[in-house]
């Protein structure tokens, strides 16, 4: 019961002149660079292979991936930039907290950011359509609507609940404007929200007991690559305190999780490779403009719904894109 989620490339990116590409090793090397341990992620680093495939490139055949991941330690990103650098790179990858340390280690080689934020916000690009200097990437950024919208789904899932909780990283600073949509939507919809803040895996239990002392319905778990990282246990925290639960991630469904409600991230890698690929073949960063997400999914994890004893309205049902039964 699952549509297939793209995103649009934007076509008629020029190419460079193939006298270009004789300055690129016989065997690229692409870096990967993400604030997030390597185990949860996995299925980015197939997306991003399968986005090279698709322009003709393969991991140990014509090209390499070296991987720094930095487990959740921002403070580790200069050292891990540096020394993917310190490699001949074609192209770095980054999610979006790795973007400053790669801009700070070179304003020369290729970055393309993946990213759950809003780049122009970020800092990032001046524009979506001209990126400028020696980025460009992806976002699955949805916008403040994507919070009011999943504030809507827990409404019509349990109308009768009147405060919401939301749990989110302290240290993540994005959160802070998808907080301020949610709190619009709460206020819209009648509902008090509660925002509890988290900042490592041992602020989870405090963080969920307070949420049950506030006599909280259920939860829309906070954004960022922290919170997704530690994905299966906040959907086991939320189950086990029989809280409704609504993520950011489709893989957080596929964790316990009880609903999400976004663009794909999987798909996002997947288009970051195929622009890497472009890069590859002579294509400058400023002129491949910054693709955004045209399609969100609704997942639904049925197993999660029987065992907090819910029953999903037809009408939510009816706008799912993928069930997990």
């Amino acid at each position: 019961m699952r549509r297939r989620e793209f995103i649009t490339l934007v076509s008629g990116a020029a190419a460079w002149p193939l006298a270009a590409q004789g300055q690129q090793p016989a065997m690229p090397v692409v870096g990967l660079l993400r604030t997030t341990s390597a185990a949860p992620f996995g299925y980015v680093v197939d997306a991003l292979r399968q986005g090279l495939k698709d322009e003709g490139f393969a991991e140990g055949r014509n090209l390499a991936i070296e991987q720094r991941w930095a487990d959740n330690r921002l403070d580790r990103l200069p050292t891990l930039a540096a020394e993917l650098l310190s490699r001949p790179l074609a192209a770095i990858v980054c999610n979006s907290l790795a973007v400053p340390a790669a801009k700070a280690a070179t304003n020369s080689i290729p970055i393309v950011f993946v990213s759950g934020d809003d780049p122009v916000k970020s800092g990032f690009v001046s524009s979506l359509n001209r990126p400028d200097g020696n980025l460009t990437g992806v976002t699955f950024f949805g916008g403040s609507q994507l919070g009011a919208k999943r504030m809507e789904l827990l409404r019509d899932l349990v109308p009768h609940i009147t405060t919401i909780a939301v749990p989110s990283d302290s240290n993540y600073a994005a959160i802070d404007a998808e907080l301020a949509g949610i709190e619009a939507a709460g206020r819209t919809l009648g509902r008090r929200v509660v925002v509890v803040k988290a900042a490592t895996e041992a602020d989870f239990e405090p963080a969920f007991a307070r949420i049950v002392e506030a006599r909280t319905g259920a939860v829309l778990i906070g954004g960022g690559p922290f919170f997704g990282s530690q994905r299966r246990t906040l959907a086991a925290l939320a189950l086990r305190h029989r809280l409704p639960s609504i993520y950011d991630l489709r893989e957080s469904v596929l964790d316990g999780g009880l609903m999400s409600y976004s663009a794909s991230i999987g798909s996002a890698y997947r288009q970051g490779g195929v622009y890497v690929g472009k890069i590859l073949k002579g294509a400058k960063p400023s002129e491949l403009p910054v693709l955004q997400p045209t399609m969100f999914q609704l997942v639904i994890n049925l197993k999660t719904a029987k065992a907090l004893g819910i029953e999903i309205p037809a009408s939510i049902m009816l706008r799912a894109d993928e069930v997990i039964e």
